[in-house]
């Protein structure tokens, strides 16, 4: 089941933006961006080494049993396009690497909805496959091809296979994919000098040749002295063929279309390094061994392999879609975590500074306010001044418990509940609710929350659910009314999924269980449990005395 593998650990998320269109839709994110198009890693294996992508030795691929199956694929697939994407992507590694990749295109396009299924490849085996991956439905091919020389192509792929290339392209073209893309990732002092080459291919075929800012990599060891920026690019093209203009482009292209007067096709630029479009981004990606990353700078994964192993049913993996989407960054995945590639430099910032984060210069700054107290005497309302305390590191733990019943516990654990998946839906809502605490009680000071986690626990025994609550911030007061807030609108989140089966659930025992930091001091609670049994009660409870 699914609760025998996720750790369910949410990090807070600002919720500011979240209007009703983006609460009903699971693909929306808090700005506002709703996810049409999902790339699909079918493997991690490649038949080249670019220099780019992987060390020499290449990477350590994870075992076969590992990666989506077939079916697995398009379960994700039908679930994401039921939602709302309309184009799948697949990658690799090199996805013809696959043995069932006919099949799988087969599949996907047969699925009611998907408007467009596209590739990704290094075309080297194009010419053997192409027939057969059109006739499937392929609609959109990219090629990936970093040079026209064969000597250089041999170096950037420490592999041999050119002409075939060249004939993989030329055969797409035959078969009518118009454009067919090239995607060629730009080295500074590499292959820089073949941009002019590139952009005259265009000139008699209807090829859409794609500059890609060099980006980094895990194994690439990527230097800011080794990227070639978009402008410096332009400037180069407009050097040989100065009436280049710019044509229009659509709200979610993530290349900037430009063209030669009088050339068939046309010419791309990818800025992800100095001119990112993160402000537009409609993409989602699932890894060959089935996890959903939300940014590709991003290293926070949710498994949707594990999950469906697991036996979840789909709404319970359009829950677990739901919240990652939801905790989606602005932009890069909020930060560039690669210190040995591009550190804070003053030059760094200058060319690249959407890829910083600018500290916070006020630990507990919140976009609205609340009153906090009344005055006693004057019944005057005022905000109490917490400008005088320290900031210190605050922990506050609380637990909630809901008396469901037999009957609910029993469809809880077997995911019957007909509103879903009662336990996921209950962390999520509680976690809101932590969130949004100084909104619901007039008392309460707004806290940026570093951090919330919410657990539900069934409890055989008593035929209940145990809800248990942590929230930790770096401020001048604590989170104790986060805490309780969070393990009881779990709480009210589980009544509300089941009373259709029980109206007579009852929470009890909303207490705070720990706190730490401040002024005041720790705090732990010694719990009373009642030992809930099937006879009537005489008089004598039993009690189990004991710290959680």
């Amino acid at each position: 089941m699914l609760r025998n593998f996720i750790k369910r650990t949410y990090c807070s998320v600002p919720l500011n933006n979240l209007n009703i269109e983006q609460k009903i839709n699971p693909l929306t994110d808090t700005f506002g961006r709703f996810h049409n198009y999902l790339r699909i890693s079918l493997t991690e294996k490649c038949n080249l080494r670019c220099q780019y992508c992987m060390p020499a030795e290449g990477v350590t691929l994870s075992p076969k049993q590992n990666l989506l199956t077939l079916d697995e694929i398009v379960r994700v697939a039908k679930l994401f396009v039921k939602e709302g994407v309309n184009k799948i992507r697949l990658t690799g590694g090199e996805p013809t690497v696959r043995k069932d990749l006919v099949d799988i295109i087969a599949t996907l396009k047969s699925i009611p909805g998907l408007e467009t299924v596209a590739m990704t490849t290094n075309g080297i085996v194009l010419t053997r496959q192409l027939v057969a991956l059109q006739r499937a439905g392929l609609d959109i091919i990219n090629v990936s091809l970093d040079s026209l020389k064969p000597e250089r192509y041999e170096k950037i792929t420490r592999r041999k296979g050119l002409e075939k290339v060249k004939m993989g392209i030329d055969l797409a073209l035959q078969l009518g994919y118009k454009p067919v893309k090239i995607n060629c990732v730009l080295i500074k002092g590499f292959n820089d000098d073949e941009i002019i080459d590139f952009v005259n291919l265009t000139e008699n075929k209807n090829i859409d040749i794609r500059f890609i800012e060099y980006m980094p990599f895990s194994g690439n060891k990527w230097e800011i002295k080794k990227m070639f920026p978009y402008k410096n690019i332009l400037e180069k093209i407009k050097e040989t063929h100065p009436d280049f203009y710019q044509l229009p482009n659509g709200p979610n292209d993530t290349s900037k279309g430009w063209k030669v007067p009088g050339f068939e096709g046309q010419v791309g630029f990818i800025t992800s390094m100095s001119e990112h479009f993160c402000h537009s981004c409609n993409r989602l990606r699932i890894t060959a061994d089935g996890h959903l990353k939300v940014c590709l700078f991003g290293n926070r994964e949710i498994s949707l392999r594990d999950a469906m192993r697991a036996g979840c049913n789909d709404d319970d993996l359009t829950a677990l879609i739901e919240a990652a989407v939801k905790k989606k960054k602005k932009q890069h995945a909020g930060t560039f975590n690669r210190p040995n590639q591009l550190n804070n430099s003053i030059l760094n910032q200058h060319f690249f500074p959407h890829l910083f984060v600018k500290p916070q210069k006020i630990a507990n700054y919140r976009n609205h306010s609340t009153l906090s107290h009344i005055n006693s005497e004057s019944g005057s309302v005022q905000m109490v001044n917490i400008g005088t305390k320290s900031i210190t590191n605050r922990t506050a733990k609380a637990r909630a418990i809901i008396h469901v019943g037999s009957e609910v516990l029993s469809l809880i654990k077997t995911n019957s509940i007909k509103k879903g998946a009662v336990l996921t839906c209950a962390e999520i809502a509680g976690i809101t609710g932590a969130k949004r605490t100084s909104s619901l009680i007039p008392m309460c000071h707004n806290i940026n929350l570093n951090h919330v986690e919410v657990i539900a626990e069934l409890d055989d025994k008593t035929s209940s659910v145990i809800i248990y609550g942590k929230v930790m911030c770096e401020g001048k007061t604590g989170v104790e009314m986060e805490a309780l807030t969070a393990v009881s609108i779990a709480a009210l989140t589980i009544y509300d999924m089941c009373k259709s089966v029980n109206k007579g659930m009852v929470i009890t025992n909303v207490e705070l269980v720990e706190k730490s930091g401040g002024k005041s001091g720790d705090f732990n609670r010694s719990i009373l449990v009642k030992d809930y049994d099937k006879t009537p009660l005489d008089g004598k409870i039993k009690v189990v005395i004991g710290n959680v």
